[in-house]
């Protein structure tokens, strides 16, 4: 991330005011606020269908909201402004999305085109692609991969991929869904450390969870969604003590 791209901590990276999403008449968000200040690391809670996912989507402007208002770095997040070349270029510059499951995302013939292909789109020249290509693969430990298809990988590599593959460009803003899904147990160390080795950096990552136990070492604060409205937000020792709250909202199975 380039120095000039770093605002200020505590100021709004997103503010969302009455948002509202479906899937034809299916509701996804319904009348959500909330903003999301830089620089923090938020973990997303909630029982399946909670809006998770449809939440980083829009804040990735893959999706628009149906009514309400979305800012991101203080302006109107729209698919009208998303059309402009050069507002489309500066926003896929700060931010990426690593979806859950690695093939959605993984689709050139090798690793190392996986990882060049953003650095390509965002216009980069060949030598500083090479050489950030190279930095990456080692810093993710799939320098062995480079030459490998991405589709005859194991679900822990594909996720080392993804991950990488978003990174290699240095977003301001990182939104994962449900990073941790899946793993074997050392590559979701490896992850883990990398998102708690984020806090201070002054990136915004917006992470959605549903591994409770690692959310005090990777997030600063919780928000919890249930049928797309906000229903609780607070630290994570806050949300995560409070038993009642977990259980009401699908987080804790009953006993």
């Amino acid at each position: 991330m380039e120095a000039s791209d770093i605002p200020t901590p505590g100021t709004p990276a997103y503010e969302l005011s009455d948002v509202h999403y479906s899937y034809r008449d299916i509701p996804a968000l319904q009348g959500l606020s909330l903003c999301i200040p830089a620089g923090e690391r938020i973990a997303l809670l909630g029982a399946n269908g909670s809006g998770k996912s449809t939440l980083l989507r829009l804040l990735d402007a893959l999706y628009f909201a149906d009514r309400g208002r979305v800012l991101a770095f203080g302006e109107v997040l729209s698919e009208l402004r998303l059309r402009e070349e050069a507002v489309a270029h500066a926003f896929r510059r700060r931010v990426g999305l690593v979806f859950q499951n690695p093939d959605v995302q993984l689709f050139n013939p090798t690793v190392f085109d996986e990882l060049a292909f953003g650095p390509l789109q965002l216009g980069w020249d060949a030598g500083k692609i090479r050489r950030r290509v190279k930095e990456t693969l080692a810093e993710f430990s799939i320098e062995a991969l480079a030459n490998r298809s991405p589709h005859r990988l194991s679900g822990g590599e594909k996720r080392r991929v993804a991950l990488a593959s978003v990174l290699i460009t240095r977003p301001q803003v990182l939104l994962l869904d449900e990073p941790t899904a899946d793993l074997d147990p050392p590559t979701q160390s490896q992850v883990v450390r990398f998102l708690g080795g984020c806090r201070g950096t002054g990136r915004t990552l917006v992470m959605a969870i549903h591994d409770l136990g690692i959310v005090a070492e990777i997030a600063d604060s919780c928000i919890v969604l249930q049928s797309g409205r906000l229903v609780a937000e607070g630290s994570p020792a806050e949300i995560l003590g409070n038993e009642s709250l977990l259980r009401s909202f699908g987080l804790l199975h009953r006993r």
